[in-house]
């Protein structure tokens, strides 16, 4: 068999894999997103696995002050949704963040952070009751809005002298999410935007004081991979 022959075979056989690949993606996506399609219904649950960006804009000049010039990182989380009506649900969440930065003196409010080299680790943990309403509920692409209220565990924790020092308390929260989801089957992915606040965390001392910032709270933005039994 001649060069060009063998080219030729190589090339059809070549094409019948990519066919294929494609055939079996649509088909997966199909039986994800279309297989199992289902209108709302009252009574329906879901559960949520969430992770993205939380940012703490409340009080973002002591946030970048401590995190070097960023005020948030990685959060992570997830919700449980139940559906009373075809638009109107319940459901309780909850989200994990903790960043480590470093110590900072700061003069006043117009002068830069000096770093101190010690560590000091935030972290945040809001957990949440939610109300909400779903437009379009028996369309593929369902955008929803929900209130929430809650509280959150605040901890900073620093080493100095190789001495660590904690502090913890648990505030008031209050919630408001704007999302977006897409399918009608048993998975079904989306993307949320909420807005935190926890008043009186903060700004008894140090750079928070300064600056004159007492809310921990602020924006995040998760994608969510929803799960409907």
């Amino acid at each position: 068999m001649n060069r060009a022959v063998i080219v030729e075979l190589g090339g059809a056989r070549s094409a019948r894999v990519n066919r294929a690949a494609l055939a079996s993606i649509f088909l997966a996506t199909g039986l994800v997103f279309a297989g199992g399609a289902r209108g709302a219904a009252a009574g329906e649950f879901d559960v949520s696995l969430e992770g993205g960006y939380f940012g703490m804009t409340n009080s973002s000049k002591s946030a970048k002050a401590i995190f070097d010039g960023t005020s948030g990182g990685f959060t992570g989380g997830g919700s449980i949704r139940y559906v009373l009506a075809r638009s109107f649900f319940l459901g309780v969440g909850g989200h994990y963040f903790k960043r480590t930065g470093e110590r900072v003196f700061l003069a006043d409010a117009t002068s830069t952070p000096f770093r101190l080299g010690h560590p000091l680790t935030i972290r945040e943990v809001p957990v949440y009751g939610m109300v909400g309403w779903r437009f379009l509920p028996d369309s593929r692409f369902v955008p929803y809005l929900a209130l929430g209220a809650g509280s959150t565990s605040f901890q900073e924790k620093s080493v100095v002298g190789g001495i660590e020092e904690s502090q913890r308390q648990s505030k008031f929260s209050g919630h408001f999410m704007a999302g977006v989801e897409w399918g009608r089957g048993v998975v079904r992915l989306g993307a949320e935007f909420m807005y935190t606040t926890v008043p009186d965390t903060i700004g008894v001392d140090g750079v928070s004081k300064i600056y004159g910032e007492k809310d921990v709270g602020g924006l995040s933005f998760v994608g969510k991979i929803v799960l409907v039994p």
